[in-house]
């Protein structure tokens, strides 16, 4: 009969070796890892002496090639007046806005017109894949299609998802040519496998307690998926929706350089005319409109986590959105 302390012991040992077995199978996984990438690297002929051999004139290529950015394109009025440089910004402001309208009503383009396209495209995408996630997520989900039909939707989410969205711009062609038309379409039909995938994921992980307190009223399967359901993750799927909604105003730009306009168009087109200046305020547009968009997004979702408003009312809760503190991450939450 072992004794209390040897019985420790083994456990003690066991526990160890346990640990020694985690910490073997992180490094073989470390070691499988560098060994594909290393073995990838020559498969793909990149040679290191010869990048490095190349970062000077790199360096010095995008140093006196791409700045200053030139905005001359910024709006029609700085354009039409030759405007250049950084200067074309706080022209294109004069006269109350009157030029940045001008630049939203123009067939011209502009750097302002541009960036709405971008975000419309990306938004547009996102509202027009919204129902359709909503109900492939729903019904892709075990808890309300049994299985194993819940995997015909889940499959075709997947199928969905396997095509990326500038492949899904050229499936569209016999509606129309690559453009904005089509690039809505094609953010959309991408949202829908990814939001979809995120919104059954979701409801996998909720509690059954309120689902069987809504069963046991009666209520029918519709009532019992709305209530009992989606009440529970309706902060995440919108939390989901805004950060498809970031991704998607990305995937805009990029579809752009294959003619769905925006920024990613005109940044195509200066490179293609050799103006890397402008190319460069293209850029930099481009990092203003996601970082714009990313923020909103993020501080939305920020004030959507659970015990962000425990304890207040409609009305407290709707005024502390506008509470400049809360948005900018300091102050005391609990106010």
């Amino acid at each position: 009969m072992s004794s209390p302390d040897s019985a420790i012991d083994d456990q003690f040992r066991a526990l160890e070796r346990l640990r020694r077995l985690k910490y073997l199978l992180w490094a073989g996984l470390l070691a499988a890892v560098l060994g594909v990438t290393y073995w990838g690297l020559g498969f793909i002929g990149f040679q290191p002496n010869v990048v490095a051999g190349r970062l000077p004139g790199m360096y010095e290529f995008i140093s006196t090639g791409f700045f200053p950015p030139d905005f001359q394109n910024f709006t029609i009025y700085t354009k039409d007046q030759g405007i250049s440089g950084l200067q074309a910004i706080p022209a294109s402001f004069g006269d109350g806005g009157a030029h940045i309208i001008e630049s939203f009503q123009s067939s011209r383009q502009s750097l302002v017109k541009a960036s709405l396209v971008t975000l419309l495209l990306g938004i547009m995408g996102t509202v027009f894949a919204f129902p359709f996630a909503l109900v492939l997520g729903v019904l892709g989900s075990e808890r309300v299609t049994p299985f194993p039909f819940n995997f015909i939707f889940r499959g075709t989410l997947s199928g969905i998802r396997a095509i990326p969205a500038i492949v899904w711009i050229f499936l569209y062609i016999p509606i129309g040519p690559p453009g904005q038309v089509t690039a809505v379409l094609a953010i959309a039909t991408d949202s829908i496998g990814n939001l979809g995938r995120l919104f059954t994921d979701d409801l996998e992980e909720i509690e059954e307690g309120p689902i069987e307190a809504i069963r046991s009223t009666g209520a029918s399967g519709t009532q019992t998926v709305s209530f009992g359901m989606l009440s529970q993750v309706s902060r995440s799927f919108i939390a989901w929706t805004l950060y498809i909604l970031e991704i998607n105003t990305r995937i805009a730009i990029s579809l752009g350089v294959v003619g769905a306009g925006g920024l990613g168009l005109m940044i195509r087109n200066s490179q293609d005319l050799f103006e890397f200046q402008q190319t460069a305020a293209g850029l930099v547009m481009v990092f203003i409109v996601v970082l714009g968009i990313e923020l909103i997004s993020s501080r939305i979702r920020a004030r959507l986590r659970p015990g962000e408003h425990e304890g207040k009312g409609l009305i407290e809760a709707i005024r502390g959105l506008f509470d400049p503190k809360k948005w900018l991450g300091v102050g005391d939450r609990r106010d």
